[in-house]
């Protein structure tokens, strides 16, 4: 299992969102957050010279299994996309296990969309 960070432009969520949910991926985690990168808190749409320190930011968080990892980073590249300064970063790394409170059901089957009745 993969566990996918994005930091991506508030605007850009329900594009991301939709692109996910229509690939069988609606559930992720979501934060306000904000920050900057190399755009140094400069934002492409102001008038020249206006600055702030932190921009806001949107992360998102979701985990996949490995075999979907390339289809669930085209759906978030894609969504997010603007094409200028402040797009986001993409962040993959390993999950050794998940569990799903309610039933108890590990790894796989943990961040299953199925529905599940099975109880601890």
């Amino acid at each position: 299992m993969l566990k996918i960070e994005a930091i991506i432009r508030p605007e850009k969520l329900e594009a991301v969102q939709a692109r996910l949910q229509r690939i069988g991926y609606p559930g992720m985690t979501v934060t306000e957050m904000e920050g900057h990168g190399r755009q140094k808190g400069l934002h492409p749409d102001w008038p020249k010279g206006l600055r702030v320190d932190f921009l806001p930011k949107t992360k998102m968080e979701i985990v996949v299994e490995n075999k979907d990892k390339n289809k669930v980073l085209k759906a978030i590249l894609t969504g997010a996309w603007t094409g200028e300064p402040g797009d986001g970063k993409i962040f993959v790394s390993q999950v050794k296990d998940a569990i799903r409170i309610r039933t108890g059901e590990r790894g796989a089957k943990a961040i299953s969309m199925k529905e599940t009745t099975k109880s601890r």
